[in-house]
């Protein structure tokens, strides 16, 4: 296969005589037959609106335009998540409503608050007082973000499991750890990792996760609760260098696998 790399930023979008036109570096590209899109946080907008082009243009992509920009938002995605019956943390949606409410919602225990977007473990915090919480709600209320609450999930301390769906199937997973001091378990934030086998169970949601949100690849984030495992988050553009390190799995190879299974 030829591999070219175009980045969003150098793509020029127009539409001439009712037929969508893709132009890099002002060279009209039009002999792509599939595209693995990998569209950062800060470009989201930009970064659908491309991936949405190239389906028009007859592309395969193995995630859509929809599901890339329905995973970037955290909260329509849980809805989209319960909607299919895949179990995630409970979660308040914050905008306009009066912060010690919030509390009360989780009985002042310890809670996350995520902006609605973010990659990484940016735009996240963990507040273990009410005072410290209402206080940050209040910051981010102020400044016009919107955010969610969720419970903290105590009995993970600190790890979660990433796993990678290609196409419907696990084909690699790991258990993550947070660095000393930090609750989040990111590799980009010094946590580490170590390959696990998955349970029946987290394997099931983690499927049923990608399908719900129609992600033919995808990471999906898994916490292990004493209630059983539940979804953190489904990432659309998951990094692999880490866990084919962790595993020893081609995680790139089976990509274009599933590529070629869906574009003869």
């Amino acid at each position: 296969h030829g591999m070219e790399v175009l980045h969003p930023d150098l793509c020029k979008l127009l539409i001439i005589d009712n037929e969508p036109v893709l132009q890099y570096y002002d060279e009209t590209i039009d002999d792509l037959h599939a595209v693995i899109p990998r569209i950062g946080a800060s470009h989201t907008y930009f970064g659908v609106s491309l991936v949405r082009h190239l389906e028009a243009l007859g592309v395969f992509s193995v995630v859509s335009a929809e599901a890339i920009q329905l995973s970037r938002d955290k909260w329509s995605s849980f809805q989209t998540l319960i909607k299919h019956g895949v179990a995630v943390p409970k979660t308040v949606l914050f905008s306009n409503l009066v912060a010690e409410s919030v509390v009360a919602e989780f009985n002042e225990q310890p809670v996350v608050i995520k902006l609605l977007e973010g990659t990484h473990g940016q735009g996240v915090t963990l507040t273990e007082k009410p005072n410290h919480t209402i206080a940050t709600l209040e910051m981010l209320q102020a400044a016009n973000q919107t955010c969610i609450v969720q419970e903290f999930i105590e009995e993970s301390k600190g790890k979660d499991l990433r796993v990678i769906v290609v196409d419907g199937e696990v084909v690699a997973s790991m258990k993550r750890q947070s660095k000393a001091g930090d609750f989040r378990s990111n590799l980009h934030r010094g946590g580490s990792s170590t390959t696990i086998a998955l349970h029946a169970e987290e394997e099931a949601i983690a499927i049923k996760a990608a399908k719900a949100l129609k992600l033919g690849v995808c990471g999906v984030d898994l916490l292990q609760s004493n209630r059983g495992p539940l979804v953190l988050e489904v990432n659309s553009t998951p990094g692999l260098e880490g866990i084919e390190t962790s595993t020893g799995v081609d995680i790139s190879g089976k990509i274009i696998s599933y590529i070629e299974r869906n574009k003869k």
